[in-house]
């Protein structure tokens, strides 16, 4: 088939590299031309601007997106809805949020553009062993498009799960798991680590037999003995986590809908506290403990010798014993 790839970030260029393999004519367009011109190098079909790309492909034309959520996808959007025909299928194949597509769909409807929604999950390894794939849209559509999604997608890979939105809410939901995944997974190293048995334990070796037939294997278990072979203590890595929305959605849409996600919800709250440092709701529980029970509480002294602003030491301060209350 002949499609339209918008979006040469490192997902989209990989998925134009598979498709390509597969036998598809990709016409490819980003921004950066320096990243279209690798492309064209590789044997897709290069363009300038996003109607030079519409302009070369075959009527119905499909246009997948791969860009940003958000504005940069919002805008393309726009710009297309001008280029493209009655019956021209429009696809989002980004972490793009289930309510914005049913409203894209909406707005779309009365000029005969077709929209569809695809969840892609894979990274950067779909390349290789191909991108599971979420697909919202009409009965129609999918099975019009379902060439491309066989070419993308490992056997069995790909799903119809819907009208326009369900391939992002399923995606959503996904990503949320995931979320949950690795905060269990992360928690469990650190009880590891922790252990008295810490000196005689190799995590990379504990991942690596935990993925022999126990319940608890899985690619990211993979992926973290990988992490573990290359750095045994992940000393380079700052454990600071973003996260990119979708388990924000998640748990919005367990609230909406009366669902309790209390493990999906406490891992994203866990990576708003990864970015924070001294968090002040840490310092609220150490100051009741102090008032309450006379507990230590660790202290901030200005060192006035010091070069830098705010710096200082902590030490450990202790109320005066008789004030202490068993509680």
């Amino acid at each position: 088939m002949k499609l339209g790839i918008v979006g040469l970030g490192r997902m989209g260029r990989n998925m134009a590299r598979r498709l390509i393999q597969g036998g598809h004519e990709v016409v490819v367009y980003n921004r950066t031309q320096s990243k279209v011109e690798e492309m064209v190098r590789e044997n897709a079909v290069g363009s300038t601007s996003l109607e030079d790309l519409v302009g070369q492909l075959s009527i119905p034309r499909i246009v997948w997106l791969m860009l940003p959520v958000g504005d940069p996808t919002e805008q393309a959007i726009v710009s297309l809805v001008e280029l493209l025909s009655p019956g021209d299928i429009l696809i989002d194949g980004s972490n793009g949020y289930f309510k914005d597509d049913i409203r894209r769909a909406g707005e779309l409807k009365p000029t005969g553009i077709h929209y569809m929604d695809a969840g892609v999950s894979g990274g950067i390894w779909g390349y290789k062993i191909g991108y599971c794939t979420m697909v919202g849209g009409s009965d129609n559509d999918f099975a019009h498009i379902e060439p491309i999604l066989k070419t993308l997608a490992p056997e069995n890979g790909y799903i119809h799960c819907g009208d326009v939105g369900a391939g992002h809410f399923v995606k959503m939901v996904h990503n949320g798991i995931e979320y949950a995944l690795m905060e269990a997974y992360g928690e469990g190293f650190e009880l590891l680590k922790a252990s008295p048995f810490s000196k005689s334990l190799n995590l990379k070796n504990v991942a690596h037999v935990w993925n022999q037939g126990s319940v608890v294997r899985s690619w990211l278990l993979e992926l973290l003995e990988s992490a573990f072979d290359k750095d045994p203590d992940l000393s380079g890595i700052q454990g600071y986590v973003e996260d990119s929305g979708e388990g924000r959605w998640t748990v919005e849409q367990a609230i909406e809908l009366g669902v309790s996600a209390t493990a999906i919800a406490h891992a994203v709250f866990k990576r708003f506290q990864s970015r924070q440092k001294d968090v002040f709701s840490d310092k609220v529980l150490a100051a009741l403990r102090n008032e309450f029970g006379g507990h230590a509480v660790g202290k901030v002294h200005q060192n006035i010798r010091s070069a830098g602003a705010g710096a200082g030491t902590v030490t450990a301060a202790r109320a005066d014993d008789s004030k202490e209350i068993p509680i």
